[in-house]
Parts: structure tokens; sequence; C-alpha cells
């Protein structure tokens, strides 16, 4: 297993600060990178960046692919009902909790633990806040299907009529 990349050593701020040069700078010039951190006290070398560098550019290239990929999926196929979100929450839910079962404590810092916890948090609120909305959406939907029901009953429609206009807007037409 190779080695811990000497990067995940910086503070925080100092490795953004490295990954916004990276990727602004088109993931090249790790020379230049070496020789700035190296006016801020960091000694790394320049293959130490660039082993690092490679590994983010591909991270970010993938991001970058299934981003684009999301998009074309839910252009092609609309999800009203959240599905895709809901199955994005429990895969990340699930990698999340590989990680707290391979998890290796002496490695682990207590920061990184927090920030564990928070996104796991954080996923937990995510799903529950989409939860509650789809049933917003829901009641308001049954809400609109009873008042046009009744204007049409009103109307003179009959009850045939009426009973397809509600099931069109609660979603249920065949």
């Amino acid at each position: 297993m190779p080695r811990r990349s000497a990067v995940f050593d910086l503070p925080e701020h100092i490795k953004s600060a490295l990954d916004k040069r990276l990727a602004e700078g088109g993931f090249q010039d790790y020379k230049g990178l070496s020789d700035w951190l190296a006016l801020m006290g960091w000694q790394l070398s320049k293959s130490a960046i660039h082993r690092y560098g490679q590994n983010f550019a591909e991270k970010l290239s993938t991001l970058k692919l299934v981003t684009e990929q999301a998009k074309a999926v839910v252009e092609a196929a609309p999800d009203k009902e959240g599905a895709v979100n809901d199955a994005l929450v429990r895969l990340v839910q699930e990698k999340l909790f590989g990680v707290l079962i391979d998890l290796d404590p002496a490695v682990l810092k207590q920061e990184k633990l927090s920030y564990l916890a928070k996104a796991i948090a954080d996923l937990g609120r995510a799903s529950v806040q989409q939860k509650q909305w789809m049933a917003k959406v829901a009641e308001r939907a049954r809400d609109t299907a009873a008042e046009v029901a009744e204007v049409a009953r009103k109307s003179g429609l009959s009850d045939l009529a009426v009973e397809d206009i509600r099931r069109r807007i609660l979603g249920v037409a065949e």
C-alpha cells in the first residue's frame, strides 16, 4: 500500500489554496507549486505534488463526467418523485457507513471524524427535507384536485369526467 501523501499533512487552508492553484493552473507547474509551498514553510517535492495532483485531476475529471451524465439523465427522464435523489442519498449513506466500518482510528484525526459526522448529519437532514417537500407537494396536489373537482361538478361535468380530471392532477392517469 502506498504511503500517505505529504499534501494531506498541510493545514486545511494551505491544502485548499494548493487545490485551487492546481485546478486553475491546469495541473501543471509542479516546480512552481513546490517553490510556493517552500515560501510558506512547507517542503514538498514537485514529485509529491505531482502524484497528488494527478489523483486530484482524476477525481475532478470523474466528478465533471458524473455531473454531465446526471444532467443528461435528468433531461432525458425527469424525476418528479425524487427517486434518483433518494437513491443517491442512500448510496452516499452506504459509502459513509463503509468508511466508518473500515476506519483505522489510529490514522483518523479528530477533525476528520467531525467532518464525517457532519456529512452524515447533513445527508440525514437532506433526506428528511426532501420527504417533507414531497409530502407538501402531494398535499397541494390533493387540495387542488379537490377544488377542481368541486368546480367541475358545479359546472355540470359528469362524475366520470370529474374523476378523470382529478386523477390527472394527482398523476395517476393511465
